[in-house]
């Protein structure tokens, strides 16, 4: 983390240029961008139970206050909040098929960062194998400087998938129906493509329109190519969530992959001012959805509600 708190330093040494309506438009962008994500799991949920009457509003405070929290707590933790928030508002669902809806949620964003990946590496933009320990903050680094932790991690996940392999047959049958059930809208190709396909593609657009405004925000040159650079890099950042946002790792490979795009002071200042902007922006409006849902703020009071809810047990 050290790199990033560098970052911040030279953030506030460049905080007198930031473009403030730039800043006020990626930002009102990137909302907008959240909204159409509720509408595609709204739809999703009402797809999985056709039963039960589904209400947009309940729905996006429970995906908006989950975004808060992953925005201050790694792993994901805001995923089990937005289970908590609409298994509270229809308890009559399961976790299990509410966490299958999650993952049809972002199946397509599976798809769209991989094919923009590939298109990173097309440009030769992105740094190999042999240069990533070497990118100051890169999260993933003790990987390639740790052989003998590496191995034995490996070993560890072999050893787990093997396992696994043996459990699942006799346990996981109970869950398939309820799995299959937060899958349902796949089964049905057009209504998926009008009502889950059209809103994420959506917000993929709304995504790099508002890294484009956060780049000219910063003053590093904003075209769509330097945009999907940064969505790429931000998708990186975040596979592994060590740190929340993927802080640190963000920041080496901005400067690395945006080089010569604008200064190294610049580059910075827009990483971390865009993440700082983001972060503040979600906790806020994720702080207002979660205090509307439950009267309380309490993070530690939520998270222990959250994760108390055993999926097996509804």
């Amino acid at each position: 983390m050290g790199e990033f708190f560098h970052a911040v330093r030279v953030f506030f040494d460049q905080l007198a240029g930031v473009g403030w309506t730039a800043l006020a438009i990626a930002l009102a962008i990137h909302f907008a961008r959240l909204l159409t994500r509720t509408v595609a799991w709204r739809n999703i949920l009402a797809a999985s139970y056709p039963d039960v009457r589904w209400r947009w509003v309940p729905v996006a405070k429970a995906y908006i206050g989950g975004v808060g929290i992953n925005s201050i707590v790694p792993g994901r933790a805001g995923d089990a909040v937005k289970l908590y928030l609409v298994h509270r508002e229809q308890p009559a669902t399961t976790y299990t098929t509410l966490a299958s809806t999650l993952v049809t949620e972002t199946l397509l964003d599976l798809v769209l960062a991989t094919a923009i990946f590939i298109w990173a590496l097309t440009q030769g933009v992105l740094p190999s194998l042999h240069v990533l320990p070497s990118i100051p903050a890169f999260d993933w680094g003790w990987l390639f400087q740790n052989s003998k932790l590496t191995a034995t991690v490996v070993v560890a996940l072999t050893v787990g998938a093997i396992w696994f392999a043996q459990w699942a047959p006799k346990h996981i049958a109970n869950f398939k129906q309820r799995v299959g059930q937060g899958f349902a809208i796949l089964g049905d190709r057009g209504r998926y493509g009008r009502e889950v396909v059209s809103w994420q593609l959506l917000s993929w657009v709304l995504r790099i329109a508002s890294l484009y405004w956060f780049l000219r925000a910063f003053h590093v040159h904003a075209s769509i190519h330097n945009a999907l650079l940064a969505q790429v890099v931000d998708s990186l950042s975040t596979l592994l969530p060590f740190s929340p946002g993927g802080a640190g790792t963000k920041q080496g490979l901005l400067v690395f992959v945006l080089h010569g795009q604008a200064s190294s002071a610049q580059l910075l200042a827009f990483s971390v001012g865009q993440y700082v902007a983001v972060t503040a922006f979600n906790v806020a409006i994720g702080a207002i959805a979660i205090f509307t849902s439950l009267g309380t703020l309490r993070l530690r009071k939520i998270l222990g509600q959250a994760k108390a809810a055993d999926p097996k047990s509804s």
